[in-house]
């Protein structure tokens, strides 16, 4: 019986993981073709807020590449080497589209500054065609994207769904810009670029600043939850040091229970099983739960 859930749960894993490669796998062609757009037009129209954000779009493809590959890592059983199996090598791939954004954060910022004092942009009926274009390509890809991370409980899924949604953003004020610029002031189409670097480092912050929690092993499950679950089985008394780790969807967690000093071990190792399955039942992204029993506390125990 044992064996058999242990498969069933294995191959529930492998089967998200394929969800997840699937939904990557079409989100990276809708980027390359954002990004082959506008970097294409930018260059040929001397628009840099174009351009960068046409740069922008490529460090969606390329991290959608890095996600593939952290998802290919993570989707292995567990080994000798790795007994807690290999779900935060997604988590480092979700931490390296930060390092991705960095880069064009920079890359941003070296054409703007460039752009200054030189010839204004020609913008034309076409730039804002583009633009409008691509934007509503990215609304489909944020919507899709996101939608499949709640349903798959995906940090890497949602964390690319935030990259996008700034690129979004960027759009928007790009094609800001491109009304400005079409009015006279030529100096907002370097200025919008400035504003798209600021847009994707805030982004970058927001996704390293979520890698970095479940990298530090932050809390995941609130503990008063899990003490709510756990007093609802007769007979325990009481329970603490209750600790969680992990990701949304891949949750380890152990704690203390308190059981009366005559209680039988026999009889509290199977109140045990039962608090650890109403807790998997309550929080189905745990994968695994250690219970040590123990009596409970008292004044001379605790001096």
């Amino acid at each position: 019986m044992v064996a058999g859930a242990a498969r069933a749960t294995l191959l529930s894993a492998f089967d998200r993981y394929g969800q997840v490669t699937a939904v990557l796998g079409r989100v990276f062609v809708l980027n390359v073709a954002v990004a082959a757009a506008k970097i294409i037009f930018g260059y040929a129209s001397g628009t840099v807020s174009i351009l960068s954000d046409g740069f922008h779009s490529l460090t969606d493809s390329a991290s959608n590449v890095v996600a593939l590959v952290g998802i290919r890592m993570a989707r292995k059983p567990p080994d000798e080497e790795h007994p807690y199996g290999h779900r935060k090598y997604e988590t480092i791939a979700s931490g390296l589209i930060f390092i991705f954004l960095l880069v064009v954060v920079v890359e941003v910022v070296r054409a703007a500054v460039g752009r200054f004092g030189g010839p204004p942009p020609e913008v034309t009926a076409l730039s804002f065609g583009v633009m409008i274009a691509t934007a509503t390509v990215n609304v489909g890809v944020v919507r899709y994207e996101r939608r499949a991370g709640e349903r798959l409980s995906s940090e890497l899924l949602l964390a690319d769904a935030m990259h996008t949604r700034s690129d979004l953003l960027t759009s928007m004020a790009v094609i800001a810009a491109l009304v400005g610029v079409r009015a006279g002031y030529w100096w907002l189409d370097p200025a919008a670029a400035l504003m798209v670097a600021t847009f994707i480092g805030y982004a970058g912050v927001e996704i390293a600043r979520h890698a970095a929690r479940i990298l530090a092993d932050s809390v995941v499950v609130a503990e008063e939850d899990v003490r709510q679950v756990v007093m609802s089985v007769p007979t325990v008394l009481g329970c603490h040091h209750i600790r969680t780790r992990g990701s949304a969807d891949h949750v380890f967690l152990d704690l203390h229970i308190w059981f009366a000093p005559e209680t039988p071990l026999r009889t509290a190792h199977d109140l045990s099983h039962i608090v650890k399955n109403r807790i998997m039942h309550r929080f189905p992204q745990i994968v695994d739960a250690i219970i040590h029993i123990e009596p409970p506390p008292d004044d001379r125990s605790e001096k």
